[in-house]
């Protein structure tokens, strides 16, 4: 071996001896790797390129806050999981290569880590905020709506938001936040901290249940969780997709037994009859499901069952021409 050669065969050494010094370091700091890579998802619906992004998760103790504890407690045990559980806070990001449009905006700074990561992973994916022309809220929640702004400002500024409504009627109201129960002050304040940047710049508009809200995208009344809530039905070229938000809080359970309702149901009984339609409607249309809160990210379509329903993941593709 030539003395040039030799010199940087033991640079190499070198190098790499004090990389693996660094990594052993870190490693031994932080005790492990503690995160995720980029959490974001493409597919193609037709001429339609869409890309599901990960807000993060949001811990809960389902059994504590479903309306049937015991069934909730047997479901996970029969899934091999464990409660508390993580709950993915999934949102969609659509490129009709003129609009791009965001359904939800995670939770912003409102939750803390390890959710409020919906723009680290639009950039991982190849997307700033300011490239958002359109966002469709679901719903005014801070797992939904929270994103919108941080620290009084608009994360997305060229933006127009659009939601049903009853839900800015309800949760943007004084009058309803002076009447409302004591537990839900909270997502009063927070909803108004978030969301009243855009109505004072004149970029929310909201719309009365079934509407067009913009070409080959139609909104499906889902009332109940909250007053507007609301999924997008897109559709192109024959394939369509409903993102439908908050229809299911925990697959385990509300498949197979849709009565089960959450604490932050606000008419628990018509939000359980929403999620009777909508799951009855999925399994007869057979059209993709975008779920916020179905474990990352959250596609799949729903399987009628002799009494109930069932989730069918999608299958992973890694060709975006794969049909769905």
């Amino acid at each position: 071996m030539s003395k040039t050669a030799t010199a940087l065969f033991a640079a190499c050494i070198a190098v790499l001896g004090m990389t693996a010094k660094v990594n052993a370091q870190q490693t031994a700091a932080s005790g492990w790797i503690s995160e995720q890579a980029a959490g974001y998802y493409r597919f193609k619906l037709g001429d339609l390129k869409v890309t599901v992004l990960s807000d993060g998760t949001v811990p809960r103790e389902l059994d504590k806050i479903m309306s049937k504890p015991n069934e909730v407690r047997e479901a996970f045990d029969a899934a091999h999981e464990h409660l508390p559980t993580d709950v993915s806070i999934n949102c969609f990001l659509v490129d009709d290569g003129s609009n791009k449009i965001l359904v939800d905006t995670g939770a912003g700074e409102l939750f803390g880590p390890p959710s409020g990561a919906l723009v680290a992973n639009m950039a991982a994916a190849g997307y700033k905020p300011e490239d958002i022309d359109t966002i469709l809220l679901t719903h005014i929640h801070g797992d939904h709506s929270g994103g919108l702004s941080v620290g009084g400002r608009r994360v997305f500024p060229n933006a127009t938001v659009y939601v049903d409504k009853r839900d800015p009627a309800f949760w943007l109201s004084k009058a309803e936040e002076e009447k409302a129960p004591k537990a839900l002050q909270t997502t009063f304040k927070q909803s108004q901290q978030t969301v009243n940047p855009y109505v004072e710049a004149g970029r929310l508009k909201t719309f009365d249940g079934v509407t067009e809200v913009l070409a080959g995208i139609t909104t499906v009344p889902e009332h109940g969780h909250t007053p507007g809530l609301t999924g997008y039905l897109f559709e192109s070229k024959g394939e369509r997709l409903l993102v439908w938000g908050d229809i299911i809080h925990a697959a385990e359970i509300q498949f197979r037994d849709p009565t089960v309702t959450i604490q932050y149901d606000v008419n628990p009984s018509d939000a359980m009859a929403s999620r009777e339609r909508v799951l009855a409607q999925a399994s007869k249309e057979g059209y993709l499901i975008g779920g916020a809160h179905i474990s990352f990210p959250g596609l799949g379509h729903v399987r009628r069952e002799v009494k109930n329903y069932s989730w069918a993941p999608l299958p992973y593709a890694v060709d975006l021409k794969t049909k769905h």
